[in-house]
């Protein structure tokens, strides 16, 4: 699985850890992902989104009585 955000497309970056005695050294500063349960086109599908798009309100988390409410709109 990537580790980029299917909101966002946040992805890892790459820099330098630095020791002390400035050694560097590669490494990735991962984006923290949740894996969410989201609405998309009215149907629930599993996302894996960072926790600022999650924050800022950019997902439509899939609850059960959610799902259910979207599909009594679109039947009525």
């Amino acid at each position: 699985m990537s580790r980029v955000c299917d909101v966002c497309g946040k992805k890892p970056a790459v820099g330098y850890k630095v020791s002390h005695s400035a050694r560097h050294t590669k490494r990735r500063w991962e984006p923290n992902l949740q894996s969410v349960r989201a609405l998309v086109d009215g149907k629930p599908k599993r996302l894996s989104v960072c926790t600022r798009c999650l924050k800022a309100g950019k997902v439509t988390k899939a609850g059960p009585t959610r799902v259910r409410k979207e599909s009594a709109k679109k039947e009525a």
